[in-house]
């Protein structure tokens, strides 16, 4: 059962602009196919689509601006089978922000498939994005027995295990595009990263998730053992970790990389907060974000009447709010943009 929806706020999306404007940048640049065939445009992990608006409305933007108006374009939203995609879909027809409003010869399309495998033909795509999607494992690894987040254990085994497996999906997340994108195509990644300390960041709102567990513990709401296994399987990345693939010939699977850059995202709530000293709406937007991104991983781990989750629900995101209502304090929100490019062939 999911968390129920929620208004959601976005306190990333800073790091968005900068992004989008590779993302242009790229569709500036890839190889454009001759009609009647489309331009193909791939969503990697697309959600309920509300993130992809701005970013996707700008490619299409870009590429229109070197084609004719009615040569078709192709967007293919992929994510796991059990994304909510009628939301999807309702989001792309409904919203005003929708390019469906905007452009007629652009078309929709959805794979439900983990792009941790091959899911679009070789040689098809001219332009990918994805945006937060590959900081989520294709699995979570072990329990992180003393946190819910393993960059967050005092556990040298649970960090190891999460790295490791952050590699690998690292790994098999860009082969696969390698073999998807056409030559000269281009893949723009948004994600979480690491510091150059190796922190996660977010540190004062999983904080206040431990405590307001370790509340519920105490009053039974859930088990010591059900809190055990509510492990969110996310993971960030540093540089190093990015380009390692492409070593030592900065190639692979005939990617090259064009740009890694790591900075510190803004805390949108937080700046609001500085601005209206409204230390309530600031703990209740987080808790509404990490409600939207992680209770239902979280809930997971309950077992009994289904009723039990609504109960959690409700009684987590109070504490986690209050906790942060009580001591507003700035996130440290570390991210990546990647740019890959498929080598064109030698003539």
């Amino acid at each position: 059962m999911p968390a129920p929806r929620r208004s959601i706020p976005r306190p990333h999306v800073a790091g968005m602009s900068s992004a989008i404007k590779l993302l242009e940048l790229a569709a500036h640049t890839v190889p454009i196919p001759k009609a009647p065939q489309p331009v193909v445009i791939a969503d990697y992990g697309a959600g309920t689509a509300h993130n992809s608006m701005q970013p996707i409305n700008a490619a299409i933007a870009a590429v229109r601006s070197r084609t004719r108006p009615e040569h078709a374009i192709l967007v293919t939203h992929t994510d796991v089978a059990d994304n909510d995609f009628s939301t999807m879909f309702r989001v792309l027809e409904e919203d005003p922000q929708s390019y469906r409003h905007r452009d007629p010869a652009t078309f929709s399309s959805a794979i439900g498939r983990s792009f941790y495998s091959q899911i679009l033909p070789s040689n098809s795509v001219h332009l990918g994005w994805s945006a937060w999607a590959v900081a989520r494992l294709s699995e979570a690894p072990m329990p992180v027995a003393d946190h819910v987040i393993a960059a967050h254990s005092n556990d040298e085994r649970v960090r190891a295990a999460y790295a490791r497996q952050a590699a690998l999906d690292w790994h098999e997340f860009i082969a696969f595009r390698g073999r998807e994108l056409c030559p000269g195509g281009r893949l723009v990644v948004l994600t979480t990263a690491l510091d150059e300390d190796g922190d996660l960041g977010y540190r004062p709102l999983f904080r206040a998730v431990v405590g307001a567990l370790t509340e519920l513990i105490a009053s039974d709401v859930v088990s010591a053992d059900e809190a055990t296994r509510m492990s969110l399987p996310v993971a960030g990345r540093c540089a190093a970790d990015f380009t390692a693939p492409f070593a030592p010939s900065g190639r692979f699977e005939r990617l090259e990389i064009q740009h890694v850059e790591l900075v510190d995202a803004e805390d949108r709530i937080f700046t609001a907060y500085r601005s209206d000293r409204d230390a309530k709406a600031f703990g209740s937007r987080w808790a509404d974000f990490l409600w939207f991104t992680a209770f239902a991983d979280l809930g997971a781990a309950l077992t009994g009447p289904p009723e039990r989750l609504s109960v959690f629900y409700d009684r987590l995101h109070a504490g986690i709010a209050e906790r942060l209502t009580a001591d507003p304090e700035e996130m440290r929100i570390p991210i990546a943009a990647v740019v890959l490019e498929k080598r064109r062939p030698s003539r």
